[in-house]
């Protein structure tokens, strides 16, 4: 069953075209500027050279089209027929309380996306200009919503409820969520087929790391708590936002520098982090070449984002009672074998050992064992696969859909 994923932000969509059954990538793409004076297209297909084209897409329904139409025309089209497209399933960053699985978007699944808007300001409103788009373009074909938090619903209250007045989580629903769920999701099942093994009684420490950061606490499958909370700001160091900072910051902040809330809002998540720690970049790969020039408030940045990661670590061995294995994912977990060095050294009362060599060996879209042999603890690199996990997911919701008038 083919199934085109929807990621959307405010000013592009990045797409996937694949074969849910198969697990086999057929394409892949992005428009980027939507609405600026030129937007940028970009599509990939495997094995060959990236095509790039500019044009003028007014909004996100043009650049659905612009997709639609790459895939359609051309002397050797990736697809015959639209129809071959059985399903579309879309990113939705936040799902509040609401959604604890993947759904069959319909009007009332919209209308709660949108009661959803307060708590993700800055994602759920594009996730929806993508639905509608999506519908409008390919509108007689299944829609499926598949949610960042959704995973993470399994958090036990002691884990998710914030000591604030109880009134105010009842009345507005101020807890931890956690994101990055379907990655969290992809590596931690990835890990139990590599390994051969079921789910229950494992103690899984999976460390999503890249611009946007998470680590997730996972006991027999589930989440049990994770680093981001009521918003992705929370948690690890990430490239532009603050992570776990005291909250009298921001009244002190409005008080010495008489800034407003919008401002102050715009400095935890967009001007702090490695960007604001090093004054230079976000970039983790820059940050390290800078590094290696001798300056030194880059080398502090990547010493406090090793930090932190290696602090959650250890506070979700105490959750876990251990761990049976640390993964690493995203950009720099994938990829960084310099990072992963820092974060797992002096973790020897954990029984943790590195392999160095497969270490500087793994990344790049391998799935490797960097631990020794001797080591109590597996660490492993696994690359994420999050539109897989919505492809799949999708194919299921819209068969199931096309079986059963009540689904």
């Amino acid at each position: 069953m083919i199934i085109l994923v929807i990621n959307c932000g405010s000013s592009s969509v990045k797409y996937q075209l694949i074969k849910a059954d198969e697990e086999e990538l057929i394409c892949s793409g992005i428009v980027e500027r939507i609405g600026a004076i030129t937007s940028i297209v970009k599509h990939d297909l495997p094995g060959e050279k990236t095509k790039k084209i500019t044009k003028v897409l007014e909004n996100h329904t043009a650049a659905l089209n612009e997709i639609m139409d790459f895939l359609l025309d051309g002397e050797d089209p990736v697809l015959q027929d639209r129809n071959e497209i059985k399903a579309v399933g879309h990113r939705v960053v936040h799902g509040g309380e609401t959604f604890k699985d993947s759904v069959l978007i319909d009007d009332d699944v919209i209308a709660a996306i949108e009661q959803s808007v307060d708590l993700a300001p800055l994602h759920n409103p594009p996730n929806l200009k993508g639905i509608r788009a999506a519908q409008k373009s390919l509108s007689e074909i299944p829609h499926v919503a598949v949610f960042d938090t959704a995973f993470h619903h399994s958090i036990p209250p002691e884990a998710y409820l914030y000591a604030i007045p109880n009134r105010l989580y009842r009345r507005y629903k101020i807890r931890k969520y956690g994101f990055h769920g379907t990655s969290h999701y992809y590596v931690s099942r990835r890990y139990y087929q590599l390994k051969e093994r079921s789910r229950k009684g494992s103690r899984v420490i999976s460390c999503h790391l890249g611009n946007g950061a998470s680590i997730c606490a996972i006991k027999d499958g589930y989440s049990v708590d994770t680093s981001m909370g009521f918003t992705p700001v929370s948690g690890l160091i990430m490239g532009t936002r603050t992570g776990d900072i005291d909250p009298s910051i921001i009244f002190y902040l409005v008080e010495k520098e008489e800034l407003p809330l919008k401002s102050i809002h715009d400095l935890i998540n967009r001007h702090s982090g490695l960007l604001g720690l090093s004054g230079y970049a976000a970039d983790m790969r820059e940050l390290l070449q800078e590094v290696d020039k001798g300056d030194y408030r880059c080398k502090q940045a990547v010493e406090a984002f090793c930090y932190r990661v290696k602090q959650y670590i250890g506070n979700y061995m105490a959750v876990l009672n251990g761990a049976d294995s640390i993964i690493f994912t995203g950009g720099i977990g994938e990829n960084s074998s310099r990072i992963r060095k820092m974060i797992m050294s002096d973790l020897s009362f954990a029984g943790v050992e590195i392999d160095l060599e497969a270490n500087e060996n793994a990344g790049f879209g391998k799935e490797t064992k960097i631990s020794t042999p001797n080591s109590k603890v597996d660490v492993w690199v696994i690359p994420t696969n999050e539109e897989l996990v919505i492809a799949k997911d999708a194919a299921k919701i819209a068969e199931a859909s096309l079986q059963s008038p009540w689904i």
